[in-house]
């Protein structure tokens, strides 16, 4: 077995014709989330990867093994939920509501500017329809947004100024409503959408 301990994020540096030549190889998020596993490249080759502890792999990244060669990664397609605003009934604003309560459950959330992408969960496709958004089943690559303070996928590397200073407000504090908690009132709404959610 070929051993992999290096990775360069999206190839960086490398010439477009090494890139090219390079064995692939096609992995779902969950085992790219992992920072040690077993796989097995285009060529046939086995590949243990051992990289460091908290490494996300990204589609596009590329695997160095110790013999020198390179391995591709490919975001492999996987089952997702694609959630979209629904243009009748709410606003784009929507999506951004809808990231925010996904975050609170710690779900690993694809950000797009026109839609957002979860692993299948039947209880949030639930929550999020009754918010009025579209939820629809896709198998896609899903490349979730990388932690605030992560090394590969999340950060850009420079500093935006010291921290705010005084008291900072929880995003509830504005609407009155702490989140995860019961109104104590139907808030379903009697309009008919007319599509599925």
């Amino acid at each position: 077995m070929l051993t992999a301990n290096k990775l360069m994020p999206q190839g960086g540096g490398l010439a477009a014709v090494l890139l090219k030549r390079a064995a692939t190889v096609e992995l779902d998020w969950d085992v790219r989330q992992k920072s040690r596993f077993d796989t097995t490249d285009s060529q046939g080759r086995q590949i243990g990867v051992f990289l460091p502890r908290g490494t996300a792999v990204r589609g596009g990244d590329v695997l160095v093994a110790e013999d020198g060669s390179l391995v591709k990664v490919v975001a492999a397609p996987q089952p997702v939920l694609v959630i979209t605003h629904c243009s009748e009934h709410g606003t784009p604003f929507d999506l951004m509501r809808a990231a925010y309560h996904l975050g609170n459950r710690h779900v690993p959330i694809e950000l797009k500017p026109d839609h957002l992408k979860i692993e299948p969960d039947h209880v949030l496709a639930a929550m999020l329809r009754s918010m009025h958004l579209i939820v629809r089943e896709a198998e896609e690559a899903f490349e979730p947004e990388g932690g605030a303070y992560g090394a590969h996928g999340g950060g850009h590397g420079h500093s935006h100024g010291a921290a705010p200073v005084g008291p900072v407000m929880h995003p509830d504090a504005y609407s009155g409503s702490p989140a995860g908690h019961s109104h104590g009132h139907d808030h379903d709404h009697d309009h008919s959408h007319g599509h599925s959610h």
